[in-house]
C-alpha cells in the first residue's frame, strides 16, 4: 500500500489542484522542471508524506531569472488598469478554489481550517485592492519656484520582485506582494518556504493558466522552490531589484547584509515578541478570547501585562478558558477543531525546551506544558506560564510555539516599558476604557510597534492598512495603505516648458 496521504481518496482535492505524487518544484514560465534533491512534504498532523517534491537547482535557479527578466518589457509595456484587470482575474480563480487551497495549506502547514481558507480570503481582498489601486497610485504635481516649470513625481516598475515566504503563511504573504508588485509592473520569483512546496505549487498553476488565458508569458510569476542555497542566489543577484523576506529575525539579518551589499531594494517581514496590555479597567471579556486565539503566527501574543489589580482574575479565567479548548485539539481538517499541530517536530522541541526553561527559571506553568504524545502529529497544549521576570531572556526571546508569559505590572507608564523592551516591534494592543490612556498609547510616548491596536488582540490585520513592524522587526510595509510604494521607482522629474531658463535658488551665470 503506497504511504503517500495523495493516493488517499481521502484528499482528492489535491489532484483537483494539480498536485501529484512527485511534483516540480520549479515552474520557468515555460515548463515545470527541477533537477535538485527528492523531498518530502510532511503532514504536520500525523508526519506522514503527503507528496514528494524535486527542488531547484542553480541551472534551474538562472534559467527562471533568464525567462522572468525576458517578460519585463512585455509586462511593464501593458497599462496599469489593465494590469489590474490580469490581478482581478487571478483573484476570482483563487475564489473558485478557496475551498480546496485551505484544505491544502491545513493538511501542509497544520492550521484550523477555517484559518487556512482566511489565507486564501486574504490573497483575494488584496487582489480586489490592488485592482483599484491600479487606476488610483499616482505621483505628485510639485509648484516650482521657476516661472513656466513644473516639477511632477513618476512612480515607474523595479524589474523582478524576489519573494521569500515562511511556512506559517504559505500562500497570504506571497498574495500581499504579487498583487501589489504585479499591478505595478513587475515580475516575480516566488521561494516558498521547501515544507509548504506544495501550496505554492497549487497557487502558481493557478496563476499560470490565468496568464496564459491572457496571451501573456507565464514567466510573470515563476516559482523556484528550494532550500537556502537557493535563497542566497535570489538574495545576492542583482538582477533581482526587490527581495522581499519573511521569516525569523536571525535569517532577516543575513538577508538584510546580502542585499545591501549590492545596494538593493529590501523588504523584512520578521519577527515579533508580541505583547498585550490589559488595565484594571479593561473588559476581560474581551481579553480572554483575544489572548487565548494564539498559533504560529507572527502576531501571536507571546507577553500579557497584567495591572496588578486584575492579574489573578485574569489567569482564572484564561485558565479555564485554555482548558476548554483541550478537547478540540486534532486534525486541522475536522470543522470542529480549534487547534492543530505545530509544523514541524523541531517547533515541538523548541516548546518543550522554553518551558523547561521558564520552570528553571522560577516560573510557574498554570495551565498546559505537555507534549500530546498520544496523537500522531506535532500537538501540544497551548501554555501559560506565570512567574518570570519581564526582563529575563526566555521573556524577551521569540519562542514560535503557543506559549504566553503572563507578566504583573503596578501601572500603565511601567506596561508601556515593558512592552517596548523587547528587540523586536510587530504587534501591540491595550485593553482599557480610558480614552487618556488610549490616545498616549498611540502616539510617540506609546507603543513602538508597526501595529498598535486597541481592545482587539495583536494578529488577524486587515489588509486594508500597511503591514509591518519596527526595530528587529525590519522595518518593512505589505499590503494595504501606500505599501505599493515598495514595488516601484520614484522619479522626480523638472519639466521647463517656457523659453526662458531660470535656474533654481535665483542661481545666476553672467
Amino acid at each position: 500500500m503506497n504511504s503517500y496521504l495523495i493516493n488517499s481518496d481521502k484528499y482528492l482535492f489535491l489532484k483537483e489542484l494539480g498536485i501529484s505524487e512527485l511534483n516540480f518544484g520549479v515552474f520557468d514560465g515555460n515548463k515545470w522542471k527541477s533537477n535538485g534533491k527528492i523531498i518530502d512534504i510532511l503532514c504536520p498532523s500525523t508526519n506522514t508524506p503527503i507528496a514528494k517534491v524535486q527542488l531547484a537547482s542553480e541551472d534551474d535557479y538562472q534559467r527562471t531569472l533568464k525567462y522572468s527578466r525576458e517578460s519585463i518589457k512585455i509586462w511593464q509595456n501593458i497599462p496599469a488598469p489593465t494590469r489590474g484587470e490580469i490581478v482581478r482575474q487571478i483573484g476570482d480563480s483563487l475564489r473558485k478554489q478557496c475551498e480546496n487551497l485551505g484544505k491544502l495549506i491545513s493538511l501542509e502547514m497544520g492550521k484550523i481550517l477555517s484559518e487556512g481558507k482566511g489565507e486564501i480570503q486574504e490573497i483575494i481582498d488584496i487582489a480586489d485592492f490592488a485592482t483599484g489601486l491600479s487606476r488610483m497610485f499616482s505621483g505628485s504635481i510639485i509648484p516650482s519656484e521657476r516661472k513656466e516649470h513644473v516639477l511632477l513625481e513618476q512612480w515607474n516598475p523595479l524589474g523582478i520582485v524576489g519573494v521569500i515566504t515562511a511556512f506559517n503563511f504559505p500562500a497570504a504573504v506571497y498574495g500581499w506582494n504579487a498583487a501589489l508588485a504585479l499591478t505595478c509592473g513587475n515580475c516575480l520569483i516566488w521561494k516558498p518556504a521547501p515544507t509548504t512546496s506544495l501550496t505554492a505549487i497549487a497557487v502558481t498553476r493557478l496563476i499560470e493558466s490565468v496568464l496564459k488565458d491572457n496571451n501573456l508569458p507565464p514567466s510573470i510569476c515563476s516559482l523556484i522552490c528550494g532550500g537556502s542555497d537557493i535563497g542566497l542566489l535570489l538574495t545576492k543577484d542583482p538582477k533581482v531589484d526587490l527581495v522581499s523576506f519573511t521569516g525569523s529575525t536571525e535569517v532577516g539579518r543575513i538577508v538584510g547584509q546580502q542585499v545591501q551589499a549590492r545596494f538593493g531594494k529590501l523588504l523584512l517581514e520578521l519577527g515579533g515578541n508580541n505583547a498585550v496590555i490589559v488595565m484594571e479597567d479593561a473588559n476581560l471579556d474581551l481579553v480572554v478570547p483575544a489572548v487565548t486565539f494564539s498559533c504560529q503566527r507572527c502576531t501571536t501574543t507571546r507577553r500579557l501585562i497584567v495591572h496588578k489589580q486584575v492579574y489573578n482574575v485574569l489567569i482564572e479565567r484564561l485558565t479555564n478558558a485554555f482548558k476548554q479548548i483541550e478537547s478540540r485539539i486534532g486534525d486541522p481538517l475536522n470543522e470542529n477543531i480549534l487547534v492543530g499541530p505545530l509544523h514541524t517536530k523541531t517547533s515541538v522541541l523548541a516548546y518543550k525546551s522554553a518551558i523547561a526553561e521558564a520552570i528553571a527559571n522560577g516560573g510557574k506553568v498554570e495551565c498546559g506544558g505537555r507534549i500530546l504524545e498520544e496523537l500522531k502529529g506535532n500537538y501540544v497544549l497551548p501554555t501559560l506560564i506565570s512567574g518570570l521576570k519581564h526582563n529575563s531572556d526566555l521573556v524577551l526571546k521569540e519562542t514560535f510555539a503557543p506559549i504566553c508569559y503572563i507578566l504583573k505590572v503596578d501601572s500603565f507608564e511601567e506596561a508601556i516599558s515593558v512592552n517596548n523592551e523587547t528587540r523586536q516591534g510587530l504587534s501591540s494592543s491595550l485593553f482599557t476604557q480610558n480614552v487618556e490612556r488610549l490616545f498616549k498609547w498611540i502616539g510617540p510616548f506609546g507603543s513602538d510597534c508597526g501595529i498598535v491596536n486597541v481592545n482587539i488582540g495583536t494578529s488577524g490585520a486587515e489588509i486594508g492598512g500597511a503591514f509591518g513592524g519596527e526595530k528587529e522587526t525590519g522595518g518593512g510595509r505589505e499590503s494595504g495603505s501606500d505599501a505599493w510604494k515598495n514595488y516601484m521607482r520614484r522619479s522626480t522629474c523638472t519639466i521647463n516648458f517656457g523659453k526662458e531658463l531660470p535656474l533654481a535658488q535665483g542661481v545666476k551665470f553672467q
